[in-house]
């Protein structure tokens, strides 16, 4: 029998919760602020911290040095066209395992599970030069399909966990009703996994959003995203820290904006089938 939660340690819950979110948030707060500081007061000892020279300088720097809005449709085109294509591919795959699995599933879940503890430097040299033979190096269509085979694995392993939660009678079910293959995924499976497929889905866009290896090493300018947006600021005269915060600050902001709109459909989904 669960143990009733005493206003002590409830109290003690929530400032705890509270803690560790300001110290994950900190950093990102202390790069919005630094956006809005001079150069000089960017790299002050001691620094300071809200009372200083607020100034719009360095976005006005950013805006008239880079073409923001090509790097951010870049981004948006990679991220979206990557999870997109993923969770195509990912909702058959991971039906097949949860509802057709065979001696080997597991086995298959534990190898592409494994592939994401590659190292990303170890299989560049190979993809860069096959993607000089294809022409897809510096192309958004070569970055989007990369960035959906790095996180095909998670999409398919969260698809898989959430497929699993779903009872198998109620497919079938539908196939005595004569439902075919395509009708049990797109017409039955598909609604009763919508939390997680939503979930699966906002967590690969944030990912392949935030994705900085291979978007450095294969783009140059044509498909540069958001993230070569921000490298660009580190020079060989040294970083320019204010001028730097305030292009990250522009290249998170609309990431942030989605994840905190989609906030509850992310903790839904991600805690879809926790309980029976």
């Amino acid at each position: 029998m669960a143990r009733a939660v005493t206003p002590r340690r409830k109290t003690i819950n929530t400032l705890a919760a509270w803690a560790i979110g300001l110290l994950i948030f900190f950093p990102i707060l202390w790069t919005i602020l630094t956006s809005f500081k001079t150069e000089a007061q960017a790299i002050s000892d001691p620094p300071v911290f809200l009372f200083f020279d607020w100034t719009l300088e360095n976005y006005a720097v950013v805006q008239e040095r880079s073409d923001y809005m090509r790097f951010l449709w870049n981004s948006v085109i990679i991220a979206g066209g990557s999870t997109l294509l993923g969770i195509v591919i990912g909702v058959p795959a991971a039906w097949s395992m949860a509802f057709v699995p065979s001696k080997r599933t597991k086995d298959i879940l534990m190898w592409m599970l494994s592939t994401k503890m590659l190292p990303a430097v170890g299989v560049l040299y190979p993809i860069y030069l096959l993607f000089i033979k294809l022409g897809l190096l510096d192309t958004r269509v070569g970055l989007t399909l990369v960035l959906m085979l790095i996180n095909l694995p998670i999409i398919i392993w969260m698809l898989y966990t959430y497929f699993k939660e779903i009872p198998g009678e109620i497919l079938e079910a539908a196939r005595m009703d004569g439902a075919t293959l395509k009708e049990e995924i797109l017409y039955i499976l598909t609604p009763m996994a919508v939390p997680g497929i939503a979930s699966t889905l906002l967590l690969n866009i944030i990912l392949a959003w935030n994705e900085a290896f291979w978007t450095l090493n294969l783009t140059a300018a044509k498909a540069a995203p958001l993230t070569a947006f921000i490298a660009s600021y580190s020079s060989p005269e040294g970083l320019f820290y204010a001028k730097l915060s305030a292009a990250s600050t522009m290249a998170i902001a609309p990431i942030l904006i989605l994840g905190w709109f989609s906030q509850k459909q992310l903790v839904r989904g991600l805690t879809f089938g926790a309980v029976k």
